[in-house]
């Protein structure tokens, strides 16, 4: 009877998730589709077409100078405490704890920093750099612990063998546990880059809200949520704002369905 009814309870739970997300989905979807017009991707925005191609660029942009800088440095600093270091490391336990405080921080918060930080002290101004490090500082916490929980999650005894049959600490590493470790890795960065995506505090007071293709890495440039942001806030494109949201979301599932591919892939080689 209990089992039943615990049973009946998870699956409750989960048609409740489900169709909460359906009906944000249809909604947006219902309140967007009509709104779409083939000049909103035109290169340059107008005050006419309030166009999202710019901020689709700069989107583009900032997602992958962020994993550019974020990846390498979670991965690694992940192998390390990991494969490294002592085990039951005082010194690993305080990064553990600090990088999960870290991820609770509100994304206003991360904004404020950078723009004191690399906006200010750094003199970058309001550029897409300074968004793309402000980002870079927000994800490096998930993507570490997702790293370090793939890690662990690979058996002693593939480490034990490639081990035994010779092979150094350095290729046992990169050989045999992080490819292993490669979908669990991916899952992480497929967060980051939904985190990234979605953000639009922390870029309003690091990359600003300038409405046109960038020139540079140091040019200011809104990105889709920021976009969408402002069109809502200005309260004359409430349509193209859902417009927007729907290019959104369709960019979100193709990068969660391309990423889901590429774990496939990799779990399979």
């Amino acid at each position: 009877m209990t089992s039943r009814l615990l049973r009946g309870l998870v699956y409750f739970a989960a048609a409740i998730t489900v169709g909460v997300l359906a009906l944000i989905v249809v909604y947006i979807l219902a309140r967007g589709i009509p709104h779409l017009r083939l000049d909103m991707f035109s290169p340059v925005y107008t005050t006419t077409n309030v166009s999202m191609f710019p901020a689709i660029v700069n989107t583009l942009i900032l997602t992958v100078v962020s994993l550019m800088i974020a990846v390498p440095l979670g991965v690694f600093a992940a192998v390390y405490m990991v494969e490294y270091a002592r085990r039951g490391s005082r010194a690993v336990a305080l990064v553990r704890v600090t990088a999960e405080t870290l991820s609770g921080i509100p994304s206003i918060i991360y904004g404020l920093f950078g723009l004191l930080f690399f906006v200010t002290a750094m003199r970058l101004g309001f550029s897409l750099l300074a968004g793309a490090m402000t980002l870079a500082v927000m994800i490096l916490p998930l993507i570490l612990r997702t790293t370090e929980e793939a890690l662990l999650a690979v058996p002693d005894m593939y480490r034990e063998g490639a081990f035994g049959l010779g092979a150094g600490r350095l290729r046992t590493v990169f050989r045999i546990v992080l490819p292993s470790a490669a979908p669990g890795i991916l899952a992480g960065i497929i967060l980051a880059v939904g985190r990234i995506v979605g953000e639009t505090a922390a870029l309003v007071y690091t990359s600003g809200t300038v409405a046109s293709l960038p020139k540079s890495l140091l040019s200011s440039g809104r990105t889709l949520s920021v976009h969408m942001f402002a069109l809502y806030s200005e309260g004359l494109y409430v349509g193209q704002a859902y417009a927007t949201a729907v290019v959104l979301l369709v960019i979100v599932v193709a990068i969660n369905a391309l990423s889901g591919f590429i774990a496939k892939r990799v779990a399979k080689g």
